[in-house]
């Protein structure tokens, strides 16, 4: 089984037991786009406690490449995503995470 194919499964496992629904399909895609860094343990998740991590995400993601524009609804999401990953789980994974914040704003069509 390729690297690849190893982090899917374990991005889905993860979908999968928390009850996201998200597919496979949009998984896969996310991971790609995030390249080599789901490979890197540390780079692979968010650190929700990390405050400069978090604002990361929004720059990066929420605003670079979804292109939403800087409100307080993109702080909401990226908490809201954070607990339905759980508090007490340390495996946010990046991919996952991202792929929630996309259908939370209904930018799937961007991977898809």
């Amino acid at each position: 089984m390729s690297k690849l194919a190893e982090a899917i499964e374990t991005y889905m496992d993860q979908v999968n037991s928390l009850g996201l629904g998200l597919s496979e399909e949009l998984i896969t895609a996310v991971a790609k786009g995030l390249g080599p860094s789901i490979y890197n343990a540390d780079a692979s998740k968010v650190s929700a406690s990390d405050p400069e991590e978090v604002a990361r995400v929004k720059k990066n993601f929420l605003i670079d490449k979804l292109g939403l524009a800087d409100s307080p609804a993109l702080d909401a999401a990226i908490d809201e995503v954070m607990e339905k990953l759980g508090s007490s789980n340390r495996n946010k994974y990046r991919a996952v995470v991202y792929a929630l914040l996309a259908v939370k704003f209904g930018k799937e069509s961007l991977y898809l």
